[in-house]
């Protein structure tokens, strides 16, 4: 009797837990958003006062230096922390694609970064560890931490991004960090 009845009830909760499914299963994946540099994380530091920071404000091109490197240190931690689910890096075939199309232009910021970090009396190695270290907190929190960073590599890869410069880095570090732009005037 109870063999019977406990027969019942799996054959009861298999047609409740299968009446939940829609008709026709969908079995494609979601039509893929085109490369484009709409993946940014915006930034919820506020940013002082134009007459508070004008001393310690960063120009345009000054800027384009520090976002490229912050760019590029964000990319290298998605690169480490993004794994596929065999375990594996996921992103290593198009950070090494990253690395291939942009390689000069990280080499001139490089030297950029260095000769800015003297005007602006910053240690380059802090500041590239600091970058590394807050893009890498993201990780545990942002559910789209991986799915960011890599639309941040397609759209670096795309033929539209012809610079570092046209590819926000995926977390805007900067106002945490206090680099801010001057204001225009």
């Amino acid at each position: 009797m109870i063999r019977k009845l406990l027969q019942v009830a799996i054959v009861v909760a298999g047609s409740l837990a299968l009446g939940g499914c829609p008709e026709g299963a969908r079995t494609a994946s979601p039509a893929k958003a085109p490369a484009a540099p709409d993946y940014q994380s915006a930034s919820t530091t506020p940013i002082p006062p134009a007459a508070k920071i004008a001393s310690v404000c960063y120009k345009d091109a000054d800027l384009v230096v520090i976002r490229s490197r912050m760019l590029h240190q964000e990319l290298v931690v998605a690169t480490l922390q993004c794994q596929s689910p065999n375990g594996t890096r996921a992103f290593d075939t198009v950070f090494k694609s990253y690395l291939s199309k942009f390689q000069p232009e990280l080499s001139a910021n490089a030297q950029s970064l260095s000769t800015l970090s003297r005007t602006k009396r910053f240690n380059v190695d802090v500041l590239v560890t600091e970058f590394s270290n807050r893009m890498a907190q993201h990780a545990p929190v942002d559910k789209d931490f991986c799915s960011r960073s890599l639309r941040a590599m397609e759209w670096a890869l795309d033929s539209k991004a012809t610079s570092l410069a046209l590819v926000p880095p995926p977390y805007d570090l900067g106002p945490e960090m206090n680099i801010f732009p001057c204001s225009a005037k």
